[in-house]
């Protein structure tokens, strides 16, 4: 399953065209294939198209996305506010904090641009957005990084 995650990822980012490179919500990937879509995105995001953070919100469930607004609030969220620290991130981890049929908590440490980590709480929930998304992970929550440490 990495592999097809990276191959995918592959397209996407060697593909600046929005509409010809996004990786839609769909029932095959896991949760933990979700956070890593999303956060490889953002670490890879581009200012010229914010590809990376359209990427990320094509996956935000459509509850969290009546919180987050359309894509242009959610680029500000990003970009302007504390959650700024997923871009260009040097490397994260995930830890699963719980898991059931329909949610799954992980933990997500992130070793951020600034030289410090962080830890966010990312929370999934199963959807149904379409055909190919009827049973499908989505975000429905992050809350806001937690400074846990300088970076040596």
């Amino acid at each position: 399953m990495k592999y097809l995650l990276m191959l995918t990822l592959s397209l996407f980012i060697f593909n600046n065209n929005k509409t010809l490179s996004d990786v839609m919500p769909n029932d095959i990937f896991s949760a933990i294939e979700v956070i890593e879509l999303q956060m490889t995105s953002l670490q890879t995001n581009s200012e010229i198209n914010n590809a990376g953070i359209y990427q990320c919100w094509l996956f935000a469930h459509p509850e969290n996305k009546k919180y987050t607004g359309p894509f242009s609030n959610f680029t500000r969220m990003i970009t302007d506010t504390s959650y700024k620290i997923l871009l260009n991130s040097l490397k994260f981890q995930t830890k699963l904090l719980s898991k059931d049929k329909k949610n799954v908590k992980y933990s997500v440490i992130v070793d951020a641009y600034d030289n410090k980590r962080y830890i966010l709480n990312w929370s999934l929930e199963k959807a149904k957005v379409n055909k190919n998304c009827k049973n499908c992970w989505m975000t429905s929550a992050v809350t806001q990084p937690q400074f846990i440490g300088q970076l040596n």
